[in-house]
């Protein structure tokens, strides 16, 4: 797939507010500071589409971006350890639960993972979460600049021998990336592409 647009639509920390269609929709999410940003604006070809920070937890709100078209790009607040207080924590966990159980035209999330560290339990947990609301996602490592082949390689293996660990019957998809390098976003777009003409297929018969 080729980004040929890719168009702010509208934040909000309303889950009734978002954009009203069938059009599908892709959720990226992860811990702050994993890169998400940076890794947006890769995958579309645009270098201001998500605003980027060195400072964590600077995605505060629910953002829809209109992909070529015909699919939306949502951007989630971080979460872990963002510099925010607790009562606001409580509130992006709100809003970012209200909006996995409730858009009917959500196909799948991204879920972000540094590729430099062991396995997180606050990543792992929310997996589980997924897992068990039905939320059908696949899982992105990033800033694979960051190491060599063999760290990688190393350190995707814990994750999948921590998630067969605890009974998980199957291993979700999975991408490295590097924003810095300009990697894996075409593979994360394919992906996209595959599952919108699945989407299709099924809401017109």
């Amino acid at each position: 797939m080729l980004v040929k647009s890719a168009k702010f639509i509208i934040s909000n920390t309303d889950v009734t507010k978002c954009p009203k269609s069938q059009i599908p929709e892709y959720a990226f999410i992860g811990r702050s500071n994993v890169g998400k940003s940076s890794l947006i604006n890769s995958i579309c070809s645009k270098k201001n589409l998500a605003k980027t920070s060195s400072r964590p937890g600077k995605t505060q709100l629910i953002n829809h971006f209109l992909i070529n078209k015909s699919w939306y790009l949502v951007d989630l607040p971080g979460y872990g350890y963002a510099r925010v207080s607790k009562t606001k924590k409580k509130i992006f966990q709100t809003f970012i639960t209200n909006y996995f159980k409730s858009r009917f035209n959500l196909v799948s999330a991204f879920l972000l993972i540094d590729i430099r560290h062991e396995p997180q339990p606050v990543d792992l947990k929310f997996m589980e979460w997924l897992c068990e609301n039905l939320i059908p996602f696949s899982i992105v490592f990033t800033k694979a600049d960051k190491l060599k082949p063999m760290s990688i390689e190393r350190n995707i293996s814990n994750y999948k021998k921590e998630m067969l660990s605890t009974n998980w019957e199957e291993i979700p998809r999975m991408f490295i990336t590097s924003s810095h390098h300009n990697t894996g976003g075409k593979e994360v777009l394919i992906c996209i592409e595959q599952l919108n003409k699945t989407y299709l297929k099924n809401i017109n018969t």
